[in-house]
């Protein structure tokens, strides 16, 4: 391969194809290089979802949403923790971002109608939500790119499209039986059905990348695979390109208009993840993509670029994996009545149901303060485990499988005593727990953690559990335990950019021709997690305002 040169460089395929798409369309010719031997990065692993406030998505639908409004909840949690450009700037763009991706891509967005905010209580929060999510996609637009699409968290023989919308449902089968029953057997059908036709069905991140992908494809914009950043290229006022390897050599790309990082966080560079954020955590517990390692925030630096937030990740807690396995994906779980999360002591320590993202910063908040979190466990009862889907792979009334009590990840006992003995806490404390828990939980109230008085509490909870949704005594054995350790969906911390998504060194001023986007900039929202999606939003939004500030250029 020799060298090359382009107007764009795009380095990362997830939300990076949005950048490419944006300048693709202005005009400009572009290249995406991909670390992976697939396209898709952590967007191919996610949910999908996309928090789109005041967009044409949910305007179609009928929410009577503002850019007023959403600007007023996003200055309330953000709370200065970001530049407010940056969300300010987020959110100007949606519309134009959506036209876009509806002008160069076969995506279907849909409002995912009542997923709250993740913090509805706010000034301009929202309980009906603004998130949306794409439509099941057939995959067979691929073509025969379809193998280079990065697999999902959890891939089946037989595909079973399901949306968030869905999976709120699914999940309640054995109690909302009139909901979830047709939502599941619709989707059971459209996964088989299309696979006897010769399609395969797909949502959440996989239709979503998928579309992404298709529009890349159609627009004709290479996209380079096993290529990695090896360094940027230019003079000491601009960046012109890079140096990658690209089967086995070195390969210079200049890029006349400038170079978009798109390569993710450091969520698997755990050298990193120890000096910036807890000398805790687990060793690659992370479900972003494994080729995410800080390529493109270690090369900018290199360039004078500063950074920011790197003690922040998309924080998120998962069952603890099986000896050589990834952790599995806990959602709908910690909200469910029927169970609460204690600690090595045998005590609850936070709000089970709050936001993925908030829980985590508690445990870190707590390892700060002198007092943290060594060990985690999720309790729950007979009733729980035959009413509810657990770490999207045990159905209603499976039994926990016995390769998790071998590995010390479950266990199991009559009493809460003989739990608390078998998991190793102190049983007087444990006992205490569960009495003040079932107390509390009859009378549908958690003076301890406020459990269940968020309207996105509430969203994950049963609805035919009163007066509370997401609280409900464990009386009846046998009991259960499940070790949960922190995960996370990829780190949010990294170079620091503007609302142009321009690359921004220490001082303030723009490195020239650098741009970041993505989990590679630090978080346009701060600290927080404003609703499900805002990840991918984020990304794919600045991803159409770097594209158009390089063609603009």
């Amino acid at each position: 391969m020799s060298d090359t040169a382009v107007d764009l460089l795009v380095v990362g395929s997830g939300t990076g194809t949005a950048a490419a798409l944006a300048a693709h369309e202005a005009g400009l010719s572009v290249l995406i290089v991909e670390k992976s031997s697939y396209v898709g990065g952590s967007t191919a692993r996610s949910g999908g979802a996309l928090w789109l406030p005041a967009s044409p998505v949910l305007r179609d639908a009928g929410a009577n949403d503002t850019a007023e409004r959403a600007g007023i909840y996003l200055d309330s949690v953000v709370a200065g923790s970001a530049p407010h450009q940056r969300s300010a700037t987020f959110l100007a763009q949606v519309p134009a971002t959506v036209a876009m991706l509806r002008r160069t891509t076969s995506l279907r967005l849909f409002w995912a109608r009542d997923y709250s905010d993740y913090h509805p209580e706010e000034p301009g929060g929202s309980a009906a939500g603004r998130t949306c999510e794409c439509r099941p996609l057939d995959l067979s637009i691929l073509g025969e790119h379809r193998s280079r699409l990065r697999p999902g968290v959890l891939e089946a023989g037989v595909s079973i499209p399901t949306t968030g919308a869905d999976y709120r449902w699914m999940n309640l089968v054995t109690r909302v039986p009139r909901k979830g029953i047709p939502t599941f057997a619709r989707r059971v059908a459209q996964g088989v059905g299309g696979q006897l036709l010769g399609r395969r069905y797909a949502a959440g991140g996989q239709a979503l990348m998928a579309g992404l992908f298709a529009g890349v494809l159609r627009a004709g914009i290479p996209v380079w695979t096993d290529t990695t950043l090896l360094r940027l290229a230019g003079g000491a006022d601009r960046v012109t390109g890079a140096v990658v390897d690209h089967g086995g050599r070195d390969v210079t790309i200049t890029a006349r208009r400038g170079v978009v990082l798109a390569t993710g966080g450091f969520d698997h560079n755990m050298d990193m993840r120890w000096k910036f954020q807890s000398e805790s955590l687990g060793a690659n517990l992370s479900l972003g993509a494994e080729t995410n390692t800080g390529e493109g925030i270690r090369a900018a630096q290199e360039r004078g670029a500063g950074t920011d937030l790197m003690n922040q990740a998309w924080w998120f807690p998962a069952v603890a994996p099986l000896p050589g396995k990834p952790p599995a994906v806990m959602l709908a779980e910690r909200s469910l009545p029927g169970c609460l999360i204690v600690d090595q002591s045998g005590r609850r320590f936070a709000n089970e149901s709050a936001d993925y993202m908030s829980f985590g910063q508690r445990l870190l908040e707590l390892e700060r303060s002198g007092s943290p979190v060594e060990a985690m466990w999720i309790v729950f009862d007979q009733q729980y485990r035959n009413s509810y889907v657990f770490g999207a792979q045990l159905f209603p009334r499976m039994k926990v499988p016995q390769p998790w009590y071998d590995a010390g990840i479950a266990a199991r006992a009559d009493s809460f005593a003989g739990l608390a003995a078998a998991i190793g806490v102190p049983v007087p404390e444990f006992t205490a727990t569960m009495t003040r828990f079932n107390e509390s939980a009859c009378a549908g109230q958690d003076p301890d953690f406020g459990r269940g008085r968020s309207a996105y509490d509430r969203y994950y909870g049963d609805p035919t559990v009163t007066p509370n949704p997401n609280l409900r005594p464990l009386r009846k054995g046998p009991f259960y335990a499940v070790k949960v350790v922190l995960s996370d969906l990829g780190t949010c911390g990294g170079l620091k950019a503007d609302e142009r998504a321009r690359v921004l060194r220490e001082d303030g001023g723009p490195v020239a021709g650098l741009y970041a986007i993505g989990n590679t900039a630090a978080n346009a929202f701060g600290t927080t997690y404003p609703g499900a999606g805002a990840t991918i939003a984020q990304g794919l939004v600045y991803g159409y305002i770097a594209g158009r500030d390089a063609a603009a250029r």
